[in-house]
């Protein structure tokens, strides 16, 4: 007579499997956490937030190389919304029993352009629970600017020559166009930017993030371009 086998379904194996977990889960190593796609990263002091290492993309995002970016201050390399409050979020990291933080924030690039970012902050301590540093992950958002419109190349040039105060004769002979052309751009901009005249225009444009900081004449940054 034939018998059948069956897989050993004994309970206490069953129980065993299900309360299998690392020895120490409060203890965070940088190995251990796996970062998505277009992540970069850098190692901190906790005492200061000093970047002690940093991976050559992570110091690329700012326009630096790994070796020029140790002994930069990560706060003093982004911006948030609520600087305070980032601030505070990392002291209560180190002091507290906060394991990692995540928050939103804004940068600025070797071209003096700002840029979005992700970043999450982990601590690793020692088995001791002290501080042993902070591990940055960023991840840079697909957008560069806070939300401006987007411009044709030609709108772009014609914005930029009016932020450099170029006449309405001067674009038109700069850009191969009719005087009418350029007045009837300036307009759509004017109407799109909620702005009543070139001055305001200028302005709005600056508070949407749109040109890039630091140059002149001014230039549209690419990413306001279609």
């Amino acid at each position: 007579m034939a018998t059948k086998s069956y897989p050993d379904a004994s309970p206490s194996k069953k129980r065993t499997a299900a309360t299998a977990v690392p020895a120490r889960r409060d203890l965070i190593a940088a190995q251990d956490y796996v970062t998505p796609a277009a992540t970069c990263t850098a190692h901190l002091s906790p005492q200061d937030l000093v970047v002690t290492a940093a991976e050559p993309e992570f110091a690329r995002q700012f326009g630096l190389s790994a070796d020029e970016i140790c002994g930069r201050g990560l706060l003093e390399l982004l911006r948030s919304r609520t600087p305070g409050h980032l601030r505070e979020q990392f002291a209560a990291l180190s002091s507290g029993p906060g394991r990692r933080i995540k928050q939103k924030v804004t940068g600025r690039d070797g071209d003096g352009r700002s840029f979005h970012a992700d970043i999450t902050a982990i601590a690793v301590r020692h088995p001791s629970g002290e501080m042993a540093g902070v591990v940055v992950l960023l991840r840079r958002a697909a957008e560069a600017v806070t939300g401006g419109p987007v411009l044709s190349a030609l709108d772009a040039q014609v914005l930029e020559g009016v932020a450099n105060g170029e006449s309405t004769v001067q674009l038109a002979s700069r850009l191969y166009l009719s005087r009418q052309g350029i007045e009837y751009r300036v307009g759509q901009m004017l109407r799109r930017f909620d702005a009543p005249n070139r001055p305001a225009l200028v302005a709005r444009a600056h508070a949407l993030g749109m040109f890039a900081a630091g140059q002149w004449p001014p230039r549209v940054l690419p990413e306001c371009v279609r």
